[in-house]
């Protein structure tokens, strides 16, 4: 049994306790929730204790954290975890300043630290079995992958200020599952981004809409599309063209049923948001860090797949500043 204790109570933090609650091998210990209205909420749903972020640092009924917290908090928090010994979980990103990752990841490197980031989409069972077919050879080698995400709508500005814009906080999800599905890292990026839905986001320093396309060093491409507007519900769809054939997953809807009648074939809607649509992905990463931390195994998202997710972001940025498709050397050196 893992005992876990989770620090932030947020939005994300509820779906992480969610998801502890949720898998056999787990169990809910303690929280960390300065807004004292949330914690004694999530204390009252999970039977969790609450206790200060140092406190269960020192508890000896902790073996793992769940870092939910802002996230210029991360990389503090996973230093000192790293070296009370505890297991750690972390949200993408550790830090939104590339050297701060570097020095964060030298801690977790130098305490022998056990350090799992958030990239919950490698554990959708649909992508799951999308990188299956791959691995068994039924579309051949892999040649050009196509990711498109598109939120119903754009965050608060509040938030948008503190994410640090769409690249680092929404298309450096697709960043990672673009190096999952390729299966190699990506040597050049070039971005388009502009404003379409709110003439706010831009006075704050941001894009809505975004393209991105990238290439290996072998000649594979993948082309990202993220929109912060789809009128028709959260859209998290991926196609993988190769050498035999192509494999793709679609959206998840509400429901898998069709209607036909005299005025058509008619579909469900897609599931709302991320907090639905990725419920068992949620559940699955949580197990799987379990099975990291009980084996001593190396977990499948890792400080350095965040590191390489977060350059691919600042190359992104890059491009649309500059206009041109940047190197990753250069965001890397």
């Amino acid at each position: 049994m893992i005992r876990f204790g989770v620090l932030g109570a947020g939005r994300i933090g509820q779906v992480h306790a969610r998801a502890i609650a949720s898998v056999p091998g787990a169990e809910f210990k303690a929280l960390s929730e300065p807004m004292e209205g949330v914690a004694k909420q999530v204390q009252a749903d999970y039977g969790c204790e609450l206790r200060g972020i140092d406190e269960i640092a020192g508890s000896d009924d902790i073996d793992a954290v769940v870092i939910c917290t802002p996230t210029d908090t991360h990389a503090d928090l996973i230093e000192q975890f790293c070296r009370a010994g505890k297991a750690v979980f972390c949200e993408k990103p550790i830090d939104l300043d590339l050297g701060r990752v570097k020095s964060c990841l030298k801690v977790v490197d130098e305490t022998n630290g056990m350090l799992m980031l958030g990239f919950q989409r490698r554990f959708d069972p649909d992508f799951n079995a999308l990188r299956r077919a791959i691995d068994e050879g039924r579309i051949g080698e892999v040649e050009m992958v196509t990711l498109t995400s598109r939120d119903p709508g754009a965050p608060s500005l509040d938030y948008i200020d503190r994410s640090g814009g769409i690249f680092r906080d929404m298309t450096i999800h697709d960043f990672d599952v673009a190096r999952w599905m390729l299966g190699e890292n990506v040597e050049t990026v070039y971005a388009t981004a502009s404003v379409l839905t709110d003439p706010a986001i831009r006075q704050h320093g941001d894009f809505d809409s975004a393209n991105v396309v990238m290439q290996t060093a072998s000649g594979k491409h993948c082309t990202i599309t993220n929109s912060r507007r789809a009128t028709y519900g959260y859209d998290q769809r991926i196609e993988v063209h190769g050498s035999k054939g192509s494999v793709s997953a679609e959206n998840t809807l509400e429901a898998n049923i069709v209607v036909a009648d005299a005025d058509g074939y008619h579909r469900p809607p897609t599931l709302d948001f991320f907090m639905t649509r990725y419920t068992a992905a949620y559940a699955n990463e949580i197990a799987v860090f379990i099975a990291s931390v009980n084996n001593n195994t190396r977990p499948p998202t890792t400080g350095e797949d965040g590191l390489l997710a977060l350059a691919m972001a600042e190359a992104a940025l890059l491009s649309v500043k500059e206009g041109r498709a940047v190197n990753m050397a250069e965001i890397l050196a």
